[in-house]
């Protein structure tokens, strides 16, 4: 997995002109079945995939907290969300909650989240790669194969398969 996420910046980066291009072609006109294809892809590469062999989005970035997740999580440690937000909790320039620090505070030495039954939507949902309405959330994508060698395995399949269908 080292050198697998040591190679992922490079190769993200060699193909990012080529996923800009083809995700701007993607949002103009998107497969019929995109989202169903992009959820069986997701499947079958989590099936493969072993996050805890990994964690580079716990390592390396951090998620969005919602109000929801900051109340949640607060209630978790029975504080109050501004104890929790004081204590964990930065707004970014997008005035948005973000961790204080990466990596994650809550990730461990064995990668497991100390939080993970309350975890933000944004962690349950990474790598975003099985989401409705998958050919607008582009630009995130573009970051997150950079990050999670999944989504970057996902989106090289999503390619093939579109490709060959059309």
């Amino acid at each position: 997995m080292k050198k697998i996420l040591k190679d992922l910046p490079a190769k993200a980066k060699e193909k990012h002109a080529e996923n800009r291009k083809y995700f701007a072609k993607l949002r103009k006109k998107p497969p019929k079945r995109l989202d169903y294809l992009m959820r069986e892809l997701h499947e079958a590469e989590f099936e493969r995939t072993d996050c805890l062999s990994c964690a580079n989005c716990c390592k390396t970035t951090g998620p969005l907290f919602m109000n929801a997740d900051v109340e949640r999580i607060a209630k978790h440690f029975k504080l109050k969300p501004q104890q929790f937000i004081l204590e964990y909790l930065q707004i970014d320039e997008d005035n948005d909650y973000v961790l204080q620090q990466v990596p994650c505070t809550f990730l461990d030495a064995d990668n497991f989240c100390s939080i993970y039954d309350v975890r933000p939507k944004a962690c349950r949902e990474f790598p975003h790669t099985d989401r409705k309405k998958f050919h607008q959330i582009s630009n995130l994508t573009l970051k997150n194969v950079a990050i999670c060698p999944a989504a970057f395995n996902i989106v090289e399949e999503m390619k093939k398969v579109v490709n060959s269908k059309r």
